[in-house]
């Protein structure tokens, strides 16, 4: 049975198609349409209910061992305010999944994972602790909002304090009231553009909702559902867990090499990597050229040899064409070159491009 976050009445008196995801019942879209939302993320503003994801919190004299041990990316030079991205790896290398890291004090962790995969990480996590370190899962407790777009500064100024709004990408507040409710405002987003994700109690999950939205009207803040999330990530180049990386693939095979330090004394799936070393695959950037959509799992040919997959793809509304991004062998598609993706059947020629097709 699917559960529902604290703001499922609100999607449904606004018109929300609701659908299952990730375990929840969360509006796919609204009246407006995906590229309609797509577009307001792109030039004003949209909201976005992000109260699926899970927050587990470490705590305790290991807490920042612990965290260095279970990811790949390096925090022993982190400072309060700051988040950081990473990916956590298995014992082969593969990803059990990418989150962000919130140093809330040198002994404080707070780690947002993804929805589909909370029950999976929190025992992961749990079962690789060492040391004096506490586990506190606070995920029922807590909702998330994210505001996104060119125009979210300026309307979350009017129900947060200027002096509260983090001023730069990955630093965040906490303890500032959002529309009276204390709340962390964190300068992230999934949308590549600029904007907020402000975490609250769930029990002011509405009014913070709700007083956003009033805020945002002469903005053109609209609210936003899953589809415009996924074709905004996509056009931004930033990977799905279960598309761009999963159980078997390692970060480095994905692209995200940079965000695992090899230099650090150890961490889960540094030794599957070292023996693993250069990668032969790498994550692409595809823009159809010919006539269709690829979607994910279609496979990408050189002549007649396949030399990888398609992991996602959609039509982007803002750049007005095809995209994809796809797992392939290195040599054979250099950036520039020409590929062709089979899509039902049949092969549509696509651009190698670089992976992230919007920039703001």
């Amino acid at each position: 049975m699917e559960l529902k976050t604290p703001l499922y009445d609100v999607h449904v008196a606004l018109g929300g198609k609701i659908v299952p995801f990730a375990g929840y019942l969360l509006p796919v879209q609204y009246p407006t349409g995906v590229i309609t939302e797509h577009m307001a993320v792109r030039e004003k503003a949209g909201l976005f209910d992000v109260s699926h994801m899970g927050e587990i919190v470490l705590s305790g004299p290991d807490a920042l061992n612990n965290v260095q041990m279970l990811l790949t990316n390096n925090f022993d030079d982190m400072e309060d305010g700051q988040v950081r991205y990473s990916p956590m790896c298995n014992d082969k290398g593969g990803v059990v999944d990418d989150l962000i890291v919130y140093r809330i004090r040198s002994d404080c962790y707070m780690m947002v994972v993804n929805a589909a995969n909370h029950d999976k990480d929190a025992a992961w996590i749990s079962s690789h602790l060492t040391g004096d370190v506490q586990f506190e899962d606070y995920s029922d407790r807590i909702a998330q909002v994210a505001l996104q777009g060119p125009q979210s500064e300026a309307i979350l100024e009017k129900v947060c304090a200027k002096e509260n709004i983090p001023p730069k990408y990955y630093t965040y507040t906490k303890d500032v009231e959002v529309a009276g409710c204390r709340s962390i405002v964190s300068r992230t987003g999934y949308t590549g553009e600029d904007g907020f994700e402000v975490y609250c109690a769930k029990e002011d999950a509405v009014k913070v909702w709700n007083a956003l939205l009033e805020a945002g009207k002469e903005n053109g803040l609209i609210p936003c559902g899953l589809g415009a999330r996924d074709t905004l990530r996509l056009e931004a180049g930033m990977p799905l867990y279960g598309h761009e990386m999963n159980d078997e693939i390692t970060p480095k095979q994905t692209g995200l090499g940079i965000f695992v330090k090899m230099d650090k004394q150890d961490f889960i799936g540094k030794k599957a990597m070292e023996e693993m070393g250069t990668p032969t695959v790498k994550r692409c950037g595809l823009k159809i050229t010919g006539r269709g959509i690829a979607r994910e799992n279609c496979p990408v040919y050189v002549g007649d040899r396949q030399i990888g997959h398609t992991t996602s793809g959609t039509h982007c509304p803002y750049l007005g064409g095809a995209y994809a991004m796809a797992i392939v062998e290195k040599e054979p598609a250099p950036l520039g070159s020409t590929v062709e993706v089979e899509v039902r059947g049949k092969r549509i020629p696509a651009e190698v491009v670089k992976v992230q097709f919007y920039k703001r």
